[in-house]
């Protein structure tokens, strides 16, 4: 990897925003809706997994149909919207992303939650004008997987994906990064552990600062 980066796409949820308070209590919110015992964050990232219509199955121990995968999404976004307020930016953000921006090289954040909520809470933390393009989820229903999105957003700026590298906090980051064909760096500050990013074969850190470290020069 090394100095041929010159691109950074950044996911949001759990790599840029510490929010994994808020997502467990909103997964609780589901669990509870659906008779299930509460979690915490371990068992969450033990089972978490894209497509998240699979991951509840797991979670709930049961087949869900259209109408509950339907309610699932509308249960977790409203309780996880309550909170949302209450989430900061992650340990080394936004300093990390600055000193990124003044060696003169490029970022941009791509996101699985919703564009239209997306862009003004990224321009209320004060990080849009560090970005080339914010882009989140178009569609009224999330859970699917990053990779279309990701090859659309690079191609939107016409980046090489041989100069780019995705940083991320789950798996599904690392299968867009593979499809696309960038880099890949993931943390362990989302909701998978260790042991299952370790799996992608991509470098694994515990922080967005140690995240620069394995490829800037």
């Amino acid at each position: 990897m090394g100095s041929s980066i010159r691109h950074i796409v950044w996911d949001w949820n759990g790599t840029l925003l510490d929010d994994n308070h808020a997502v467990v209590s909103a997964v609780n919110t589901v669990c509870t809706a659906f008779d299930r015992e509460c979690i915490d964050i371990d068992e969450w990232r033990s089972v978490f997994s894209r497509p998240l219509l699979q991951c509840y199955e797991r979670l709930l121990r049961r087949p869900l149909r259209e109408q509950d995968w339907a309610r699932i999404d509308m249960l977790y976004h409203e309780a996880y919207r309550t909170l949302l307020h209450t989430c900061g930016l992650a340990p080394g953000v936004p300093d990390a992303l600055q000193e990124w921006a003044t060696a003169g090289r490029s970022q941009s954040l791509l996101s699985m939650w919703f564009h239209d909520e997306l862009v003004p809470l990224v321009t209320d933390m004060g990080l849009h004008p560090l970005f080339e393009r914010v882009d989140g989820l178009r569609d009224e229903i999330g859970g699917g997987s990053k990779a279309d999105h990701l090859r659309h957003h690079l191609a939107a700026q016409e980046l090489d994906a041989r100069d780019v590298v995705l940083i991320g906090d789950v798996l599904d980051d690392a299968y867009a990064a593979e499809q696309a064909g960038t880099h890949c760096v993931l943390v362990t500050t989302g909701v998978m552990n260790r042991a299952a990013l370790e799996k992608s074969g991509f470098p694994v850190v515990d922080s967005v600062p140690e995240a620069l470290t394995t490829f800037a020069a």
